[in-house]
């Protein structure tokens, strides 16, 4: 499992560079790199999209006086520079042996991974959820909690873990967790995120394609859904 924080860090880093300032976009860009990582998109695509599309706008007859301030705008070419890279690799095989490297190489000692998982545990466990029509999203709070401090003490005990089976453990967690936020929050609410997310995917909707378009408004209802209550994010990805 590759470092989540290389991965980001190496992506922001190279925007920057290329717009010639820090990054100022919306917490959506933040969505959109979580989206090419989990999707398996190489770091390398994702830089040379970044470049490509950046390339395109600086070649223009007619340039605007304002920078690209989101990774959005650079959504379809980095998607362009995977599916290339992907064309490009077929029928290789490549001589070079495999070097697997320990989640501890990589960044994620089991002492930092338990940490983590302990202090979500804690968050959950203190959290005020209210319940609605049947659904108990503090139980489901209280039970996650739980099930973190069991993978807590299962990483303290082994010399090395698959992070690729904890991080899918984790994402399930996650995902019943967001399920119970949702369907007890009044339906108000959630069209008012939503149509937050619309205003501000508005300026790049037309340079990606409809399934981007609704993991992004997925990922934004999500987030604020955990800020509301005060919630962890339990991914690795956050560490």
């Amino acid at each position: 499992m590759d470092n989540y924080h290389y991965y980001f860090t190496e992506v922001e880093e190279h925007f920057q560079r290329r717009r010639g300032g820090p990054l100022i976009g919306s917490p959506l860009d933040w969505d959109q790199i979580l989206i090419w990582k989990k999707a398996g998109i190489p770091l390398e695509a994702v830089l040379r999209g970044i470049d490509s599309a950046f390339d395109k706008y600086e070649q223009r007859k007619s340039k605007r006086h304002e920078k690209i301030n989101s990774i959005l705008w650079c959504a379809q070419a980095v998607l362009t520079a995977a599916e290339d890279m992907k064309e490009a690799a077929v029928g290789t095989a490549p001589n070079q042996p495999a070097t697997a490297k320990s989640g501890a190489a990589q960044g994620f000692e089991p002492e930092a991974i338990a940490a983590f998982l302990l202090r979500n545990a804690d968050l959950l466990e203190k959290a005020k959820l209210q319940h609605s029509s049947g659904i108990f999203p503090h139980a489901i709070a209280q039970q996650a909690g739980k099930t973190l401090r069991n993978l807590a003490q299962e990483i303290t005990n082994k010399e090395a873990s698959k992070l690729e089976d904890l991080e899918r453990h984790l994402t399930v967690l996650e995902e019943k967790l967001f399920a119970a936020l949702l369907a007890a929050t009044p339906d108000e609410e959630i069209v008012a995120v939503r149509a937050q997310a619309d205003r501000e995917l508005a300026p790049y909707r037309r340079k990606m394609e409809a399934p981007q378009i609704e993991q992004l408004q997925k990922q934004y209802v999500h987030k604020r859904l955990l800020e509301k209550y005060n919630l962890p994010r339990l991914s690795l990805f956050y560490m």
